[in-house]
């Protein structure tokens, strides 16, 4: 029964990450050249985060993101049977918030600002796969670098995670939405991908589509061999004065 709540609650952040973040993308545009609608849709995002973080943080650590639990997977956080259920449940969870945006911007008749339901697309790179996927690689390398390092056990950041973790989201969105639409999060992308070419029409973000799951599923992996490095280095120096002491004696 406890995995069963910690994959509901996958289902339901990653629902509200979409349906807020797409949402506000939709509603007010993200063209960077308008700014406030850019900065408000990166601030959609990256507060979501924080308010599901201390929402279902204690249940289920609050993934929401496929990138982000196979970086916990590699460092040895979740099985591997938590991690294919945490994913189907976030990718379900991203098809209802895509489901839920759909229906509201038919039935109300409201202009979807971006045309494609916020899905995520590489015209910021004028058409670059390379470049896009350098620009997911890059920035999720950041976001799950960052979230492996504050909720280390180690760390002791305590109330403050969910900040940290919100505004470092915010913080890629600001870079990379001109550019890809900044991804970072292979559910995100997915959900309204397939909505779109449901809802509108339009296969061209769905034949996108793979950049966005691997080049972030890419950077979360480096990132969490990177983390792993780092901290069995930080490991070896504490454990070398030690031996150091030990043998004085």
């Amino acid at each position: 029964m406890e995995s069963i709540k910690k994959y509901i609650a996958e289902f339901i952040g990653t629902s509200v990450l979409v349906t807020l973040g797409c949402g506000t993308a939709m509603l007010v545009g993200c063209n960077s050249q308008m700014g406030s609608g850019y900065i408000l849709t990166a601030l959609a995002f990256g507060l979501t985060i924080v308010g599901m973080a201390y929402c279902i943080g204690n249940i289920s650590g609050c993934h929401i993101n496929p990138a982000v639990s196979l970086g916990v997977l590699i460092s040895g956080g979740m099985s591997v049977k938590d991690f294919i259920c945490y994913v189907i449940a976030q990718i379900l969870g991203a098809f209802a918030g895509s489901g839920f945006l759909a229906l509201v911007f038919k039935k109300g008749v409201v202009t979807d600002m971006t045309g494609g339901m916020g899905t995520n697309g590489l015209n910021g790179v004028n058409g670059n796969f390379i470049a896009g996927i350098l620009v997911e690689v890059v920035l999720t390398f950041i976001f799950v670098l960052t979230i492996l390092g504050v909720t280390s056990k180690k760390a002791n950041h305590g109330s403050f995670v969910g900040l940290i973790i919100g505004f470092t989201l915010t913080l890629v969105h600001i870079l990379g939405i001109g550019l890809t639409g900044t991804s970072v999060n292979p559910a995100r992308s997915i959900g309204p991908a397939v909505m779109n070419a449901l809802v509108n029409h339009n296969s061209i973000p769905l034949q996108q589509l793979w950049v966005f799951i691997v080049a972030p599923l890419a950077g979360a992996a480096i990132a969490a061999f990177c983390y792993k490095f780092l901290e069995s280095a930080k490991e070896e120096k504490k454990e070398a004065p030690a031996e150091a002491e030990e043998a004085a004696e």
